[in-house]
């Protein structure tokens, strides 16, 4: 999935409200846009005080690099973005800079994101993380607070995406293969070759057979036909990603990682997921990832 970045500006909102030209516009017209304008205005916030579960419209494009404040809205009507969590930067002595402040939204907001909405698969297409961080001249305010959102660079989607309505059959499926993917893409090596850092890839390896044996560990609680075939698939997969972890050399590893990776992917667990009624349209990122 692509991670978006919006910074937080340091300035707070203005109260400034722009006027309306009448002008050539009829009486009615200019009465409707009038509302319209204060209406918007009335529900302008600051970014700061952006909390898990508000949907909002920004107002500038979402990716632009500041936002001072947003608009605030009910959830049933057509908005651009929702606020999914919320943390505090810490153990950072000195502002680490944009890169830096990114680097941790990146890293942390995927996992608070999922306190908020566990299937990601459910996701309006089109709608990415984002978050606001802090700048340089917030920080010195005291500012430590990332909030991470979903929104939609074109267009509006409607309706909050928290999730509410979950069984136990869906939590404990989807509880274990968000960690499993967690698992690989959080401890992904910065080389890009095998052979260039075989120790990272194999302490990837352990980390994914890790969460895979809590996955299908918790999986057996499930006794659905489609979700039990997965199960035992997965069981296989398990032990491909230990052969891995533990290859002693790099042709070792890829005969190990080939069948490693093919076996978690996302395509084979469609059949699972339309029998527990979760989304069954693999997101496009994932999707080419396995293509390739």
């Amino acid at each position: 999935m692509f991670f978006g970045v919006t910074s937080r500006s340091a300035r707070g909102i203005s109260a400034a409200v722009a006027l309306l030209a009448i002008g050539a516009v009829g009486c009615a017209d200019a009465i409707d846009s009038a509302k319209a304008g204060a209406k918007k205005a009335v529900r302008q916030r600051s970014v700061f005080s952006l909390t898990p579960g508000d949907c909002y419209n920004p107002n500038k494009a979402v990716s632009e690099s500041e936002e001072f404040s947003v608009e605030v809205v009910p959830c049933e009507e057509a908005h651009k973005g929702q606020v999914v969590g919320e943390f505090a930067i810490e153990g950072e002595s000195a502002y680490p800079g944009d890169s830096g402040a990114s680097k941790i939204a990146d890293e942390r907001c995927p996992t608070e994101s999922q306190k908020f909405i566990s299937d990601t698969w459910a996701v309006p297409e089109g709608v990415d993380l984002f978050y606001y961080y802090p700048t340089s001249e917030s920080w010195e305010t005291g500012d430590r607070a990332v909030s991470c959102t979903y929104a939609k660079e074109s267009g509006t989607f409607s309706g909050s995406l928290e999730d509410k309505s979950l069984n136990t059959d869906q939590s404990t499926y989807l509880k274990g293969a968000n960690a499993v993917y967690e698992a690989l893409w959080s401890s992904q090596p910065e080389a890009d070759q095998i052979e260039d850092d075989l120790p990272g890839y194999k302490k990837q390896a352990k980390a994914v057979a890790s969460a895979l044996n809590t996955h299908v560990a918790a999986l057996k609680a499930v006794e659905q036909p489609e979700t039990v075939k997965l199960r035992t698939q997965l069981e296989e997969t398990a032990e491909a990603w230990k052969d891995a972890a533990s290859a002693g050399n790099t042709d070792d590893f890829y005969v190990a990682y080939d069948l490693a990776f093919t076996g978690i992917d996302p395509h084979k667990t469609v059949a699972a997921r339309k029998e527990l009624k979760l989304a069954t349209t693999i997101p496009a990122d994932d999707a080419e990832v396995w293509a390739s």
